[in-house]
């Protein structure tokens, strides 16, 4: 028989390192337990909690005025629900009773149906519940319906006033719109973002812990600023409708217009066609975001004949070409090169002067003024290039609208690239160069306000105080002297020429522009070498109307019109951008309450009402 293994003393050894390590068990749990408590209670508070951002209340624009409002914030309501222990009839009850006020089917419905199956204490239902419906289920809940649901108020961003054209709403491209995310995009919304937005509460949310014990505010946020605008809502409605009815008149692609202030830079009314409702824009963003461009500031395109006033005060300055110049028309110029020079209806007018070569809008007569600014190419090409730079061709002109664009000036730099004498003729009537409208208006407007320098705004104050001002010591572009003599051409321009005279006349006030009519070039065409299109143009006309001197500046182009009548010198359209001057002109003057004069220019066919300053 075997002897035995057992031993009184290894039992007690084994005993003793068992209690040992029970013990150490027992202080290691209790380490945890009592020491570390609070520790891994924010720990696992942190990995439940959700942080939410609340966005703040976003400012208000307005116009002008500062009592119609343009864009503004509203609520609709998110509902959310506290499901922990909540009986199973209970949340059958409501989730019928939810179904019915929200009207929801097929996804819609399964998606509420299966949120309701959840056991948090916030569980977000459905959002952007409309006011009347929000009311609804408030009515419910004071009847002692939906216990386990609650609405909260969530902002939403929305554009009151229609537009000008079907399924547009107001000022859509200078104010923009706001995202889903609250970000504004585009015009306004996105330039003033910051300011309008103000800052979001931010608060943390534990799921398991009910009421107020459960919400943390990590900030408090601040509201948004309002910015009262210097747009005039019942000019801006009017302007639409001129351009939504020349676009459709004229079968045009496009068609823009803006007014502005030519002393302070103030926009009055800034339009364009298509446009679009920025209370729609998710279903715009899916069909045609391109319309979320806003041609003033970022169509780019060459302007023609307009461009023969840069010419003209580059001629005046250099004192090269005085408007009392005779010049000789020829119809048709041929340059050393072989290149040649026609004005539109190739036909000679002899012998005019300066003036009445920028009237008739002849390009052979600025060809040889351009030609006068030096004497080389070189000199003036650099002469007329210098013109350009200081009206702030081919740069931004800083107005307060995101997303301009600074131009392409298609004729290099002659200081780096020289021109030829074609580059030099084309870009005296102003082919071969790109612009934006918005650009061509400040030049304008520089013209015909003493010669100062300026900047577009549409912003003019929020809360604070200012949010765009000019400069307090504004730069002296030209001379007060040139100014007047290039505001008075421009009455030249508009009286001379009969049809000019008929399209821009406004009883009682005198008024001044240049048209522009050009050609467009597709690089598309020829196999992708490139050519101009056929009897297709971009037509424009910039100008200003008064009581006796420039009180509005004014623009207007039509892209790419066909034209209805075509002949040697004649592209004519159902609505000129003459006509559509005068008509916003006429809309402007009466509704900005601007006074007649009673001594103002006579009718087409009376004595002409000439300055040339």
């Amino acid at each position: 028989m075997l002897g035995r293994t057992d031993s009184r003393v290894r039992i007690l050894l084994l005993f003793l390192v068992l209690t040992l390590l029970s013990g150490g068990m027992v202080m290691r749990l209790a380490y945890w337990q009592v020491n570390q408590r609070e520790r891994l209670a924010t720990m696992a508070g942190g990995t439940a909690t959700t942080r939410e951002s609340l966005p703040a209340k976003r400012g208000t624009i307005y116009d002008r005025t500062g009592t119609i409002v343009l864009a503004e914030t509203i609520y609709r309501y998110r509902l959310v629900a506290d499901l922990h222990g909540v009986a199973q009839d209970q949340r059958q009850r409501d989730t019928a009773a939810l179904v019915d006020y929200l009207g929801l089917t097929g996804d819609d419905e399964a998606a509420l149906r299966k949120a309701m199956t959840g056991d948090g204490y916030y569980v977000i239902l459905a959002k952007d519940i409309d006011p009347d419906v929000a009311g609804e289920i408030a009515q419910g809940q004071a009847a002692g319906a939906l216990p386990t649901v609650t609405l909260e108020p969530t902002p939403v961003r929305v554009y009151p006033q229609a537009g000008g054209a079907p399924r547009t709403s107001l000022a859509a491209h200078v104010l923009g719109f706001v995202n889903a995310a609250g970000r504004g995009q585009y015009g306004l919304e996105q330039q003033y973002d910051a300011l309008l937005a103000g800052r979001p509460e931010v608060v943390e949310v534990d799921p398991y812990r009910p009421g107020p014990a459960g919400t943390t505010v990590v900030d408090p946020g601040a509201p948004g600023e309002d910015i009262r605008t210097t747009i005039d809502a019942g000019l801006q409605l009017q302007v639409e409708q001129e351009v939504f009815s020349t676009w459709i008149a004229d079968k045009a692609k496009t068609v823009a217009a803006i007014v502005m202030d030519p002393k302070s830079g103030a926009i009055l009314a800034e339009a364009s066609y298509p446009s679009y409702d920025a209370n729609a824009y998710k279903q715009v963003a899916d069909q045609n975001p391109g319309l979320f461009m806003d041609p003033i500031i970022t169509q780019i395109y060459e302007p023609g004949s307009v461009f023969k006033m840069l010419t003209a005060s580059a001629a005046l300055q250099t004192k090269t070409t005085a408007l009392t110049t005779k010049i000789n028309d020829f119809g048709v110029m041929k340059l050393p090169g072989g290149q040649e020079i026609a004005d539109a209806n190739r036909k000679s007018m002899g012998w005019l002067t300066f003036a009445d070569i920028v009237a008739w809008s002849r390009n052979v007569g600025a060809s040889q003024v351009a030609f006068r600014l030096g004497k080389t190419v070189d000199s003036a090409s650099a002469t007329l290039y210098k013109t350009w730079q200081s009206y702030g061709i081919g740069q931004k002109t800083g107005v307060d609208l995101a997303g301009e664009v600074s131009g392409i000036n298609w004729v290099r730099d002659p200081a780096s690239e020289p021109w030829s004498q074609i580059d030099l003729a084309n870009a005296s009537f102003g082919q071969g160069v790109a612009v934006t409208p918005i650009q061509l208006m400040r030049a304008y407007s520089v013209m015909a306000n003493g010669g100062t320098e300026l900047t577009p705004h549409v912003a003019e104050t929020n809360a604070v105080g200012a949010v765009s001002s000019p400069s307090a010591a504004p730069r002296q572009v030209i001379s007060s002297g040139l100014s007047d003599s290039l505001t008075g051409l421009m009455t030249h321009v508009v009286t001379a020429v009969p049809s000019y005279a008929q399209s821009t006349y406004i009883p009682g006030y005198f008024v001044g522009g240049k048209t522009g009519t050009a050609q467009i070039w597709d690089p598309t065409l020829n196999n992708g070498k490139g050519d101009w299109m056929s009897d297709i143009y971009d037509y424009s006309f910039y100008g200003w109307v008064g009581h006796s001197s420039p009180d509005l500046a004014i623009g207007a182009v039509i892209y790419q019109g066909k034209p209805t009548k075509v002949s040697q010198g004649v592209l004519a359209m159902p609505v000129q951008s003459t006509e559509l001057f005068r008509r916003i002109a006429n809309d402007a003057v009466t509704g900005l309450q601007i006074p007649p004069n009673k001594n103002g220019p006579v009718p087409p066919g009376g004595q002409k009402a000439k300055s040339l300053g």
